[in-house]
Formats: C-alpha cells, sequence, structure tokens
C-alpha cells in the first residue's frame, strides 16, 4: 500500500512581500510586528489611516513597509486597489486576509442589513481582493493566500450566526479556490483562530448594527496576539492547508463535530454567550 503524505518544507519568509489586511490592531497588527523582525516586505491594510502609520512605525524597519488603508466592505474599488498595491514593491508574494467583524446578538434580534454587512465585509471583501490579485499569482506562478477564518468557521457557536455563515463561506471558497489553483503554484492556508485576546469584541456588531464596545470574558481570557502570531507564521511557513489555533476546548470542539456530533451539539447549547 502506497501512503501519500503531505510533506511541506519550512519556507523561509525573508525579503518577500506580504500583504496584510486588518492590520491596525489584534492579530494583523501582531503579524505586522513578528513579521518585520524576519526581513519581510510588508504592505499594511486597514480602514484607519493614523494606527496603520502608528504600526508601521512600530515595525523593526519601517521604510520596509508601505500603509494601504481601505475598507473592505466597499469591495468594489479591490481591482484599482490590487493595481496600486502591486506596484509598490513591483510584486506581492502572499495575501494575509484577516480583515473582518464579529457579531454578539441572536439571530432573531439581528437586523436583515447587518447579516449583510457581515458577509459584505467577511466573505465578498475577501474574496474580491483574493480574486482581483490572483491573475498577478498566475502570472509569476506563485503566490500564497492566507485566510484568517475562525473556529466557528467549522463550530458554529449561539449570538453568532451571521459571523459563523461567513466564515463557513470562506472555508467553501477557498477549498474550491486550492483546488483549482494548485496547477498554478498558489497555496491556500486557512487559520482557525479560538480565542484571542484582541479588540474583535469590542468591534462586533448587535443587532441593531452597532458595535459591542465590551470585552468579551472568553475573549479577555483568550491567548495573547503575540503567542498566536508565532504559531500562525509557523504554519505560513509550511503551508499547511488549515490549522486551528487556540485553546483545548476550541481545538478539541473541532475533532467533536467529526466523531461525536451530538454531544457537540449539547455542548454548543450551553455555550456562555456573552
Amino acid at each position: 500500500m502506497i501512503i501519500l503524505l503531505d510533506i511541506h518544507h519550512n519556507m523561509s519568509l525573508e525579503n518577500k512581500i506580504i500583504w496584510i489586511t486588518g492590520a491596525s490592531s489584534g492579530i494583523g497588527k501582531a503579524l505586522a510586528l513578528e513579521l518585520s523582525k524576519l526581513n519581510c516586505k510588508l504592505i499594511l491594510s486597514a480602514r484607519n489611516k493614523d494606527r496603520l502609520l502608528a504600526v508601521k512605525n512600530e515595525c523593526t524597519d519601517p521604510n520596509n513597509v508601505h500603509i494601504v488603508p481601505f475598507d473592505l466592505e466597499n469591495y468594489e474599488s479591490c481591482p484599482k486597489i490590487v493595481t496600486s498595491t502591486i506596484s509598490l514593491f513591483g510584486k506581492i508574494d502572499i495575501l494575509i486576509n484577516n480583515g473582518g467583524v464579529s457579531q454578539r446578538d441572536s439571530a432573531i434580534n439581528t437586523k436583515i442589513a447587518v447579516d449583510k454587512r457581515i458577509m459584505n465585509i467577511n466573505y465578498f471583501g475577501t474574496i474580491a481582493l483574493s480574486k482581483a490579485l490572483l491573475p498577478h499569482f498566475i502570472k509569476q506562478q506563485a503566490g500564497h493566500f492566507v485566510v484568517v477564518t475562525s473556529v466557528v468557521g467549522k463550530v458554529a457557536t449561539p449570538v453568532r450566526s451571521s459571523y459563523s455563515a461567513s466564515k463557513h463561506a470562506l472555508h467553501g471558497f477557498f477549498d474550491s479556490l486550492r483546488a483549482e489553483v494548485y496547477k498554478d503554484h498558489i497555496d491556500v492556508t486557512l487559520i482557525l483562530p479560538g480565542y484571542v485576546r484582541t479588540e474583535l469584541s469590542f468591534n462586533a456588531l448587535v443587532g441593531d448594527g452597532s458595535r459591542q464596545d465590551k470585552m468579551d470574558v472568553a475573549t479577555d481570557n483568550g491567548i495573547l496576539p503575540a503567542v498566536f502570531v508565532k504559531k500562525m507564521i509557523t504554519a505560513i511557513r509550511k503551508k499547511k492547508r488549515e490549522i486551528v489555533i487556540g485553546g483545548l476546548k476550541e481545538t478539541a470542539s473541532v475533532y467533536l463535530k467529526r466523531i461525536w456530533p451530538g454531544l457537540l451539539a449539547k455542548l454548543v447549547r450551553k455555550v456562555h454567550v456573552t
């Protein structure tokens, strides 16, 4: 019997040109700071120009960092943004799709306009940016899409219905894309965070579209972004297809869904939702 092993050698990230969305805080900011220590050339995107400049100035070599402020919700502008962004360094090696917005409300309380906004930012914004960059990756016969989804992209929990749906959608899109672009030497890595101590819960949308503006207990007890990104960078180097990075509960839930879905369904119903 022949067993095919998925062996990836560790890729060096030195001098790689890496574009990070959602780079003004949380995981994106921590990634920028860690990657800048590895002599990467960085392009940082988010909505807030001042916060991006602050992250740039914290990087090891700010001269190797460009900022490109834009809003994923305005995804029709992605082709134009991609063209001008490629010209900054002449090419792009890795796109880290990290930008997004979360949700903290029940399905019955969430207005359809809020559902649509979450899908527009998390799903359509991410795939529009990736599709706009895809011809560049195909032309150079190399490229790497890294997509920060979530454990709820596999295991949906209460008061995250639309957020979970947007992350499930990303898995469907990028799993399909991975198979399509394999022949073009393009890699796709899905990163599934559990609870990470970021501002995600502060910025999460409640049912009427306003921000929650408070820290969840579980998020507050989550792993630190600096710890998270070291594991994430290892996964990028190894060109992993998919990896869960989180605490024991979140990691176990993904496996439990496969082997004992009935038990998982009972546990999910008891999830503390604040």
